[in-house]
């Protein structure tokens, strides 16, 4: 099953903290279709990559819906745009194989912290979890470090699996291992890819700069391991925002990151 690059250039959800993640999207697909040339393993070609850029749709939060877009022997890979796409995401590709999906989410942050009515970037799982989009038990967090105590009370409640930073650096092949045989045993993956779960050293180019978080290197080990899952069936990236970046680092990393999965 080939993957389809989806872009989703939408920042109303950061509630005016990281305006500018809707660049992301293209310029990504920019850096796809310019400076990288073959994934780590030599196992994508600059051709395969190009393709994809090419084949490329870009959508609304409005107009995702599994009417408008044919996700029919393909596996989507959202770029955004900022963490609340992540909710509409999810929802649309649960509708589309109309099967339980398990959500593995990368993030320096819970974002179960609801303040509004509406979807935003701090508080999208909490939304998929009370709305029964998603059950509790097929939620994993990788990274966190940076929680509000109502968000980590949230979590230990409902009992929902979660690794702070601190047991993820010291415990790294460890963790990756339990992602892996935990996320074998589902039908369905979804993996959300905040980018502030990196040190900011290594992506400054985001809304919340959060230190103490994985390196490039770091989060690519767990990528490279997971992108061997059959299960894997859709991916997002999101948070990046080339308008805060420096030198293009982050940019640059999420082009990686992309070009790794697939």
């Amino acid at each position: 099953m080939k993957w389809k690059l989806i872009k989703v250039p939408h920042s109303v959800g950061s509630l005016g903290k990281n305006i500018g993640t809707e660049k992301a999207p293209n310029e990504i697909a920019r850096l796809l279709n310019e400076d990288i040339w073959l994934s780590e393993d030599g196992g994508v070609s600059f051709e395969e990559i190009k393709s994809l850029v090419d084949k490329s749709e870009e959508v609304t939060i409005d107009g995702l819906t599994a009417k408008k877009i044919n996700l029919q022997g393909c596996k989507p890979f959202f770029i955004g745009g900022d963490h609340s796409i992540s909710y509409h995401c999810f929802k649309l590709v649960k509708e589309f194989i109309d099967q339980e999906l398990g959500l593995l989410i990368f993030d320096a942050h819970p974002d179960v912290y609801q303040v509004f009515e509406h979807v935003t970037h701090q508080d999208w799982v909490k939304f998929l979890i009370d709305a029964g989009v998603v059950k509790k038990e097929n939620v994993i967090l990788v990274g966190i470090r940076g929680a509000d105590k109502k968000e980590m009370d949230f979590l230990r409640e409902n009992k929902i699996k979660f690794f702070p930073m601190s047991g993820v650096f010291s415990e790294r092949k460890n963790v990756c291992d339990f992602l892996m045989e935990t996320c074998r045993k589902w039908d369905n993956l979804y993996l959300s890819l905040d980018i502030d779960v990196v040190d900011p050293a290594f992506a400054p180019g985001t809304g919340y700069l959060e230190p103490g978080g994985l390196s490039s290197r770091e989060l690519l080990y767990f990528l490279q391991r997971l992108k061997l899952l059959k299960s894997l069936r859709a991916v997002d990236l999101v948070e990046i925002n080339p308008d805060k970046d420096v030198n293009g680092m982050t940019c640059k990393l999420g082009a990686r990151i992309v070009v790794e999965l697939l």
